[in-house]
């Protein structure tokens, strides 16, 4: 793998008290070791190296003083909005890239549909089409779930999917 891809493997972030609390990529993980910050818990298999040394990129660090994470409020974004429908249309219910999906306004705009989490769906371009300007239940369409805010469940949740495949962060994921 070349450096500049390994540098952005996601890495599981965990409080003092051993919570997880984000994924980061490598690189900033490697800055927090370095500046003392953090501890590394688990290694990957790819390796870093300088001039004068080689080190194991982490899997899963773990900040050495306990940080109080204050209530999170993600900002909306086409990205956090694809991230909590899973990257999944909501009508269709197939899981695409994120360059096939679109936003759609449940409650359209023409018709005062606001742009707020609750009125935000992903949604890919053939469902979108069908919908157009109408709402699901007039276009004969039916979500697969009720738009929701981003909450400090659906980023727990979001880290159990992705660390899915990873092994090495199972234990501190609580499954």
């Amino acid at each position: 793998m070349p450096l500049r891809a390994a540098l952005h493997t996601p890495v599981l972030v965990l409080n003092a008290s051993y919570e997880p609390i984000n994924i980061c990529a490598a690189r900033r993980a490697l800055v927090l070791i370095l500046k003392g910050v953090a501890t590394p818990q688990e290694f990957s298999y790819i390796l870093v190296h300088s001039v004068r040394s080689a080190m194991k990129l982490p899997s899963v660090i773990r900040l050495l003083e306990y940080r109080r994470i204050p209530r999170q409020n993600r900002p909306l974004s086409r990205k956090n909005i694809l991230m909590r429908d899973r990257y999944t249309c909501q009508y269709c219910q197939r899981t695409l890239p994120s360059a096939e999906l679109t936003l759609d306004h449940v409650v359209p705009r023409s018709r005062s549909g606001e742009t707020a989490w609750e009125n935000l769906v992903a949604c890919c371009h053939p469902c979108n089409n069908r919908k157009g300007g109408r709402t699901p239940e007039e276009a004969g369409m039916k979500l697969a779930r009720l738009p929701r805010p981003f909450t400090l469940h659906t980023s727990r949740h979001l880290m159990r999917l992705l660390g899915k495949g990873e092994d090495q962060w199972r234990k501190y994921l609580f499954y």
